[in-house]
């Protein structure tokens, strides 16, 4: 305790340093509104000079990029102010939850980059205390056991513009409240047959705060506790008495539970608590061209229209690292957002900017001929294999070298080849000459055509003069990718698109899944690769000079079976808006 507070100490004080000296330059201000009430709150001494955050996910899904920027931020500020970030899973519906999706939020966690250390938490393991407390509210008349259904209870809550109405059972006496809630946790009834009600204000004009369901019976089987319960307490009851148990000093929140605040404070109010966290909320992060609910995930999933929750083109964040996203791109992407208290949609190519600039920092060169055109030299060595050294990052000497085979018998790509080429086209041509990556200067001397006139073969010559320079006075237009024809890896290339054709689906008219994309999935089989590649292990990536960013599967690519999937095309159309 005594080692953080020094250490909130010294942040307060290079603070104060920073705001009153304009020239210093030695700390930063707070990076968001968050931090700004964070220092403040260090500055009046409160909670001890602790804080202490949580990421409190729902284990009923996937987590998708969403929630990365809640990530970041609880353990993002923890990391800032030397405190401690839980980890705790709000897991008050075991019909929805399964062990499953507890572990793939442990893995996305764990792979963004953060560490829960020891503290690791369930709601459920505060089960028997949040229905103490709940017993406690009914002896203190503040909960009541109401048998209206769940349509009745709607009916009754009133709306917006008008007051809602008592339940007829509100005014039930405390002990046969107490009798009735101890009845509902023996079993002795069927699910939906009474709920467990706070007793506030039907006529609040917060709708949150007109006496919601507190407890409700579900027979239901739960992946922690077994059969042990019937009766499950609901997210609002339980978040906030979760937090407090934890003794959380500032509660985090996306901007929809603003208005769940005055119930998450009442509730903490009436019972004896270790502590009252701060609720402070903030913007959720939003894209165009995908949807965000974790219920039309789900339904994509169950209905197939993905190959799971981690089929690359999902926006959850097992998807993401499949299709070859890195952590670090995405933890910028949330930093380039920031924290604000207004909700808005992000351009889904500010997230892509920022894989590419990662990207083109860290992921070695590779050649990979996706539609093999073949290309027979007459004037090389039929016999001869040339080993050529190119570097493996144009831009960092330190990765070093790689070999690739020069052979008589080549593959390009069918695109860099045109037998009547359009206007400014600068690649390969009848009678034309292109360089090859690292390699020779190529002349197109004759064109071999298969009975239904499809181009199958080049026949080329080669300037043997050429390798690795470009003497004065030869100029070449082209430069094109290639590899040998016989001294290759074949691999299979999943090139992916955007899930979605319309920047909006969930507002595009009609059910969101008619805007799904046809073309956001193509295979190509028989692509060729130079030899480097065979060694790629699962979620290794390349950039595929000239074609884009690749990343071996993290499931189906094996040695002798690789398998790369397309992570982000070369194009930085976000890059060139901000530059324009």
């Amino acid at each position: 305790m005594a080692g953080q507070a020094g250490y909130n100490t010294r942040f307060i004080s290079a603070h104060k340093a920073a705001m009153s000296d304009t020239s210093a330059t030695s700390i930063t201000p707070p990076a968001n509104f968050i931090h700004q009430i964070i220092v403040r709150d260090l500055e009046q001494g409160k909670n001890g000079g602790r804080v202490h955050t949580r990421f409190p996910p729902e284990p009923n899904g996937y987590l998708h990029i969403g929630h990365a920027k809640s990530i970041c931020l609880n353990f993002g500020t923890a990391q800032k102010f030397g405190g401690k970030c839980n980890l705790r899973f709000d897991d008050t519906n075991p019909e929805k939850e399964n062990l499953e999706f507890v572990e793939s939020i442990k893995a996305s966690i764990k792979w963004l980059g953060f560490d829960w250390e020891d503290r690791l938490f369930y709601a459920s393991d505060y089960f028997e205390q949040l229905h103490d407390y709940a017993v406690a509210l009914i002896e203190q008349g503040k909960a009541y056991v109401c048998s209206l259904t769940p349509e009745q209870a709607r009916e009754y809550r009133g709306t917006l513009t008008e007051p809602g109405r008592d339940s007829p059972d509100r005014e039930r006496s405390i002990d046969a409240n107490l009798e009735l809630f101890r009845r509902m946790r023996a079993g002795e009834f069927p699910d939906g047959a009474y709920t467990l009600r706070a007793k506030i204000d039907m006529a609040a004009p917060n709708i949150n705060m007109r006496d919601p369901v507190l407890y409700r019976i579900r027979h239901q089987e739960h992946h922690q506790t077994g059969g042990k319960w019937c009766i499950y307490p609901m997210y609002d009851y339980t978040h906030c008495i979760s937090d407090a148990l934890e003794q959380i000093t500032h509660s985090l929140c996306t901007l929809e539970f603003e208005d769940h605040r005055p119930l998450y404070d009442w509730i903490l109010e009436q019972l004896e608590v270790p502590a009252h966290p701060q609720q402070i909320e903030f913007a959720r992060l939003n894209f165009n061209y995908t949807v965000m609910s974790k219920r039309k995930l789900k339904q994509l999933v169950d209905e197939k229209l993905v190959k799971g929750w981690n089929d690359p083109r999902m926006p959850t964040l097992e998807g993401l690292r499949r299709r070859g996203y890195t952590p670090a791109s995405i933890r910028n992407l949330c930093d380039m957002v920031g924290v604000t208290k207004a909700n808005s949609v992000v351009d889904v190519s500010m997230m892509e900017h920022c894989l590419r600039e990662d990207l083109d920092r860290t992921a070695p060169r590779a050649m990979c001929v996706l539609r093999p055109l073949k290309v027979v030299l007459s004037n090389y060595p039929q016999a001869q294999v040339e080993q050529i050294s190119l570097a493996r990052h144009p831009k960092d000497p330190a990765m070093g070298e790689r070999l690739v085979a020069f052979t008589q018998e080549l593959y390009i790509d069918r695109s860099d080849f045109e037998e009547i080429p359009p206007a400014g086209y600068k690649r390969l041509i009848p009678g034309g000459e292109v360089r090859l990556r690292g390699a020779y200067v190529i002349r197109c001397d004759e064109v071999v055509k298969n009975n239904d006139g499809e181009v199958v073969e080049l026949r080329c010559s080669c300037d043997l003069a050429t390798l690795g320079a470009n003497p004065e006075g030869r100029k070449v237009k082209g430069v094109i990718h290639w590899v040998s024809a016989t001294h290759n890896v074949p691999v299979e290339v999943r090139l992916y698109d955007r899930l979605f054709n319309h920047e909006n689906p969930d507002a595009a008219g009609g059910d969101y899944r008619e805007h799904l994309n046809p073309d956001s999935l193509k295979i190509l089989y028989g692509c060729c690769a130079e030899l480097a590649l065979g060694a790629a292990e699962p979620e290794d990536r390349f950039q595929f000079e000239r074609e884009g960013y690749f990343c071996a599967d993290r499931f189906d690519s094996k040695p002798g079976a690789l398998v790369f999937n397309l992570t982000i095309g070369l194009r930085d159309s976000w890059a060139k808006m901000q530059n324009a």
